[in-house]
């Protein structure tokens, strides 16, 4: 099994690029299925959940191929099946996403209850209800979701009781193709459901209010297909001038997005460091200095978000000072912490916050990897310890960053992959 060997040591310098964002990515990939013509996917990340994206839509029957420009090309004249596998499902929970199109475009979806990351309850009742609220009838029958629909779904009104970035974007697309008009009330409004709805719109669809909380779709007769840049990483953005903050080093991150990270970059500035940025670009500069200690609490966009607390958990732990980080959003998102203890950091865990006292350095140690975002932060807990750092489970981490070893490589650090 592979593990990541780092040397800790030297502050990151230099440049790199961005890859496009895993989180538009695969709801964007589901989405596909609603097209009648031909739809291409450029600026696709490679990684795992990618991968096994593209293997489920092949299991329904999709010709999937890629062209000569890297863009994935989808064809849904060939869907055979409107049954997502346990195999598939199990490994990642994004596969939920799609329900809804099976659904609305096929009229019926047999989804296997999804797996992925054990950060916690993220249970899809809000997907259901809402799709029973356009119509559809669903039983849950051999850990399954079976889901039928009489005909077109039909428009309605629905009100999230939670801010949900999974359920939003299901009923979104379930809506797309309904007939007469869906509101959604309290959607969440993530960037990354901004791409997919603009996404879809290219492809033909009616979608208003796009990044508000109340979202309207006029449910039209197709979905056309056309092509589609995913939008960039902005938790790849973040993780990397995270990374740079930790080991007081200067870093510039190209082909990003600087809006969609605000609220990040306003605590990396609160901690020390010193941002310029462009449309595509951000740059970062320590200056050499220790970051200070800053106090988070994640909450739903446009606050700091769940996926940055443990990076930036990883920076409290070599801070000076003390800082509180609270998780709203899952309730086991801190598991990061008993590994960075491992390494000499000073964190106390009680409930939902854990209160980190910095340390002036770290020191190697064996970590696992616990969680894709738990991972980073260990990543960047290395890159500041004392000596040589083995992480295992890092299959955790192939899952949200493209070739981390190579790129962290360029910005000087000493870390590489090795088979066990």
């Amino acid at each position: 099994m592979d593990k990541l060997k780092i040397q800790g040591g030297g502050p990151l310098m230099g440049e790199v690029w961005i890859s496009g964002s895993k989180n538009a990515a695969l709801p964007i990939l589901s989405a596909t299925l609603l097209s009648e013509g031909l739809a291409t996917v450029s600026n696709l990340p490679h990684l795992q959940d990618v991968t096994t994206t593209i293997e489920l839509l092949g299991s329904l029957g999709v010709t999937v191929s890629i062209d000569e420009k890297l863009q994935l090309e989808v064809d849904n004249s060939t869907v055979h099946s409107v049954t997502a596998p346990y195999e598939l499902v199990k490994t990642m929970r994004a596969s939920i996403l799609v329900l809804g199109p099976l659904l609305s475009r096929y009229g019926e979806a047999n989804v296997s209850f999804p797996g992925g990351c054990a950060i916690g309850s993220r249970p899809v009742d809000l997907h259901l209800r809402g799709l029973e609220a356009m119509g559809a009838t669903i039983e849950i029958e051999d850990g399954f979701i079976k889901a039928r629909s009489n005909g077109r779904l039909v428009g309605c009104h629905i009100l999230m009781d939670v801010v949900s970035v999974g359920a939003t974007e299901n009923l979104l697309m379930a809506a797309v193709l309904a007939e007469g008009q869906t509101v959604i009330e309290n959607a969440a409004r993530e960037p990354e459901i901004v791409d997919l709805a603009n996404c879809l719109n290219a492809w033909g669809a009616d979608i208003q209010g796009i990044g508000s909380a109340r979202l309207v779709i006029n449910g039209v007769e197709k979905i056309t297909g056309g092509h589609f840049r995913v939008m960039p990483d902005r938790i790849e953005t973040g993780t990397y001038l995270a990374a740079a903050v930790a080991t007081r080093g200067k870093v510039k991150v190209t082909q990003t997005d600087p809006s969609s990270l605000e609220a990040v970059l306003l605590k990396l500035q609160e901690a020390g460091a010193v941002i310029t940025q462009g449309e595509d670009w951000i740059e970062l500069d320590m200056q050499g200095k220790r970051p200070k200690a800053v106090n988070i609490k994640t909450a739903p966009y446009p606050a700091f978000p769940t996926d940055m607390q443990a990076q930036v958990t990883a920076i409290n732990a070599v801070a000076e000072g003390t800082g509180v980080v609270i998780e709203t959003i899952f309730e086991n998102r801190l598991m990061q912490v008993q590994e960075l203890n491992r390494m000499g950091a000073t964190i106390t865990v009680e409930g939902n916050t854990a209160v980190v006292t910095g340390v002036e350095r770290l020191s190697a140690a064996p970590v696992m990897a616990s969680d894709l975002r738990a991972s980073a932060a260990l990543v960047i807990a290395a890159l500041v310890a004392d000596g040589e750092t083995a992480m295992e489970r890092i299959y955790h981490i192939d899952r949200g960053y493209e070739c981390i070893e190579e790129k962290m490589q360029l910005l000087g650090a000493k870390i590489k992959r090795v088979t066990s």
